[in-house]
């Protein structure tokens, strides 16, 4: 756990400007002295700060930051737990950037016409390939490539359904992506409450069986905006009700990759009815400006879902596609997926012990074991989520507003949410007593107002 410390550390002094771009790093002594550490924990924080493409080591000299590293930005005093997307240092970019020009070389007669609207062929089976690795076993046909998981959820909410229904249920609170398409096509949506006390299944069912549901969208790992994940039973039993009343489910495994109990499978590895519309997208755990996502689907939704991806955008860019086949194939992908993980379990491992020796009659803490960066909150007192996110605003410490996560007949003021993503371990180290101290204060704010 030292070695994240030291490497924190040295990420800061980067992202502050106190190590000028190509300058040379501390030496192993020096870290080991600073840090009280053995030798072989000061190079094992080197050797992680290589494989983020920050630094690299010069033999016989030592070791040197790159110049303009992308972990470089303006110095500042805000401590950003609102983040949805991986931390900027850990993105690929040195990795990722041989792939796009070779898939300009491999492909550069394909530039010239159109493209297959199912996808590259060959990225295809490599994703048939890939998926295994989450017990996502499909034939070639039913794998569609999509300009990110958005685009995918859009065509699913217009096209019709075979159980000739039109209405949507949704999972509160979710993915506000999500609830901003539904707005966005005039289709009517019902919630099911998911929180902390687990997913409302006799709400669920009563909309099943009342509402004329096409189908349920759930992200069913990893929930966002709470970091929840259902067990295997609950995935069996959402299975159950859909076949029961002939809806379809919609399964959005956004952060699957990061998923460390194997036996923690999607819904999709449970259906042996042939209705789970498995989305997973690369751009979130990856770059974000891919937009590369992968959609497998029911073998009655096949024709339809091609005939509405073609008219959206005919094809998914091609460079994109074959950059993501390259980076796959050469293994590149997992060992990317390896160091985040760690690094996100690093995170919510220190958080969730952090919190349980911080105590607060105030605060009820949900952190998920390993594997997300999303965690939540329950108020316990008087305080309510915006004043606590007004009031961290104002001291420099962002959380998000999470009411844009809800329609709006389900939104709770006593849930917050907090992200990881851009936070590493000193920084949850000082912000979370901020937060708690927040919670704690605004309820006396609160009560001293009434008063006056």
């Amino acid at each position: 756990m030292k070695y994240s410390i030291i490497v924190d550390y040295i990420r800061k002094e980067i992202a502050q400007g106190n190590i000028a771009s190509g300058a040379k790093m501390p030496s192993i002594r020096e870290l080991c002295s600073r840090f009280n550490c053995t030798k072989t924990t000061a190079v094992r924080a080197y050797d992680k700060l290589k494989e983020l493409g920050l630094i690299y080591s010069a033999p016989g000299s030592g070791y040197y930051l790159i110049e303009d590293s992308p972990e470089r930005k303006q110095s500042s005093a805000v401590l950003d737990f609102s983040g949805t997307s991986l931390d900027q240092a850990t993105l690929p970019y040195n990795e990722f950037r041989p792939c796009v020009n070779q898939a300009l070389a491999k492909y550069n007669e394909s530039l010239f016409s159109y493209s297959d609207p199912q996808g590259l062929p060959s990225l295809i089976e490599v994703l048939r390939k890939q998926l295994q690795n989450h017990q996502v076993f499909s034939d070639t046909q039913r794998i569609f490539i999509t300009t990110g998981s958005q685009q995918a959820l859009n065509i699913l909410v217009r096209m019709p359904f075979p159980n000739q229904k039109n209405n949507v249920v949704i999972e509160q609170p979710t993915y506000h992506g999500m609830i901003q398409c539904l707005k966005q096509n005039n289709t009517p949506a019902f919630g099911v409450s998911s929180a902390f006390r687990g997913l409302d299944f006799e709400s669920l069912e009563r909309s099943f069986r009342n509402d004329k549901i096409k189908f349920f969208y759930t992200i069913p790992r990893f929930n966002n905006p709470l970091g929840l994940s259902y067990t295997n039973d609950d995935k069996k039993k959402i299975l159950a009700l859909a076949e029961k009343y002939n809806v379809y489910i919609v399964e959005d495994d956004y952060l699957g990759d990061l998923e460390s109990d194997a036996k923690l499978t999607p819904v999709f590895s449970f259906d042996k009815s042939d209705r789970v519309v498995y989305i997973k997208t690369f751009s979130k755990v990856l770059l974000p400006g891919l937009r590369v996502a992968v959609v497998v689907l029911p073998k009655l939704l096949i024709n339809t879902f091609r005939e509405y991806k073609y008219w959206a955008d005919i094809n998914t860019p091609l460079i994109s596609q074959g950059a993501l086949e390259i980076y796959i194939k050469s293994g590149l992908y997992n060992l990317h997926i390896d160091r985040i993980k760690e690094m996100y379990s690093e995170r919510m491992v220190y958080l969730k012990e952090l919190v349980e020796n911080s105590a607060s009659p105030s605060i009820r803490w949900h952190i998920p074991a390993k594997g997300c960066f999303y965690a939540g909150l329950e108020i316990l007192n008087g305080s309510t989520e915006k004043a606590v996110v007004a009031g961290l605003s104002h001291k420099g410490l962002l959380l998000p507003n999470a009411e844009s996560s809800y329609l709006k007949e389900f939104y709770n003021d006593k849930i917050l949410r907090l992200s990881v993503a851009h936070t590493d371990i000193s920084e949850i180290e000082s912000g979370i007593p901020m937060i708690i101290n927040e919670i704690e204060s605004s309820m006396m704010n609160n009560r001293n107002s009434i008063m006056l």
